[in-house]
């Protein structure tokens, strides 16, 4: 069973989401900034985490970067998500493997997260 962690401040959309994904199978984590979503990835070792951009505490660029740098972490997926266009997200951490624009619909947020997994 692949596992995800996904990191996002507005709990109502990680909730909805997570139960999604808890229906097609996953292993579902939540974190509600980087600083808690680090400590999560040590401690669950997910295959993918879906990672909001923009949150107080330490925001989408400085998580991925920092996990980035976890030898453990190396096969990690990252799934960026943003209200922000791509190109913006980009320069400031360009290292994701796939990016949404929110708001996305669940549908493609299934078919991007079965993709990654399927690389993995």
């Amino acid at each position: 069973m692949k596992t995800i962690l996904i990191v996002d401040d507005e709990l109502g959309n990680a909730e909805v989401l997570s139960l999604i994904l808890e229906d097609e199978g996953y292993r579902v984590f939540c974190a509600a900034n980087g600083r808690d979503g680090l400590d999560r990835v040590r401690e669950v070792k997910p295959d993918l985490v879906v990672l909001d951009f923009m949150m107080p505490v330490m925001n989408g660029a400085e998580m991925g970067e920092a996990l980035r740098e976890l030898p453990s972490a190396s096969h990690v997926k990252i799934l960026m998500n943003s209200s922000l266009p791509e190109a913006s997200v980009a320069e400031r951490f360009p290292a994701y493997d796939a990016f949404l624009r929110k708001p996305y619909s669940i549908d493609l947020a299934l078919k991007v997260i079965e993709r990654l997994l399927a690389e993995h």
